[in-house]
């Protein structure tokens, strides 16, 4: 399913280019067209090396297992680690979160609410690019953040597994305290994982839509002596934005870990033989 999904978004790069081209042909905003060419590709270029280093990067917990006799093996009495993923939850967040803000656009085109000038206010502020509607995205991808993650991760499981296997995390105690600790920990670095996810949403988003804070009152002024493509977004469709470069990043990482995997467990050298990876081992 996830290698469907990146195939359909990424069989719309061949328009996008096409895109870039006729508006840097046309010179769709002027002077600017240029410049504003090389911030979206610069800006896109930063955000996939920022996917990368984020979905790679994970506290890595150590742990020590004692030392024990199963027979006559004498077994455990090595150190490892619990890694957690700062972003655990992947894209899940920003689907959730755009999946129910979408329910106010669909709501917003029934006639009893273009009937009433108040609802009709109301539903007009929270579409995409106004400062309502930026504001719930933002909480509701710290919200779903929290709440997929207390779905898929138990601490728990983990202390009461680490516990049946003698195994202990240095200086905290065995089973309720190593469950706070885990929980502890993981409560940080899941906000770091949605603010993460906010930047990487909503960047794409605001050079697609725009700014919409010119009819703000006190601040509009100031926005209002910005660029057209500031503050009404650059006019033309962009096939990354912020959802699908986290598809299309984490399934090519994940895809390649996979293969990689595959090679060295069947005793190939796996892609990059040079780069010293392990072979694996023969089996006689």
């Amino acid at each position: 399913m996830s290698l469907l999904i990146f195939s359909g978004i990424v069989v719309g790069l061949p328009r996008g280019i096409a895109d870039l081209v006729n508006t840097a042909r046309t010179e769709r905003f002027g002077v600017f067209t240029i410049p504003a060419l090389l911030l979206l590709v610069v800006g896109m270029v930063a955000i996939v090396a920022f996917i990368v280093f984020v979905e790679r990067s994970e506290r890595r917990i150590p742990v020590q297992y004692a030392k024990r006799i199963v027979g006559r093996r004498l077994m455990g009495g090595q150190s490892t680690h619990l890694p957690l993923k700062v972003n655990s939850g992947g894209v899940m967040p920003v689907i959730f979160a755009a999946s129910v803000l979408s329910a106010p656009m669909l709501f917003g085109q029934a006639a009893f609410v273009k009937n009433s000038p108040w609802l009709s206010r109301t539903f007009d502020a929270l579409r995409v690019g106004e400062p309502a509607y930026e504001l719930l995205y933002m909480i509701a991808i710290v919200f779903f953040a929290y709440f997929y993650i207390s779905i898929v991760f138990r601490p728990d499981d983990i202390a009461d597994n680490m516990r049946k296997y003698g195994g202990f995390i240095p200086g905290i105690r065995p089973g309720r305290r190593t469950s706070d600790f885990v929980n502890e920990i993981l409560t940080r670095i899941t906000l770091v994982g949605a603010l993460y996810l906010i930047v990487v949403a909503l960047i794409p988003q605001l050079m697609i839509s725009g700014i919409h804070l010119n009819h703000l009152w006190l601040i509009g002024s100031w926005f209002e002596s910005l660029p057209l493509w500031v503050t009404n977004g650059m006019g033309f469709s962009f096939y990354f934005g912020g959802t699908s470069l986290l598809i299309v990043v984490g399934v090519a990482m994940d895809t390649v870990n996979q293969v990689e995997s595959q090679l060295i467990m069947r005793h190939y050298e796996g892609f990059s033989p040079k780069s010293g990876r392990i072979r694996g081992r023969r089996a006689w």
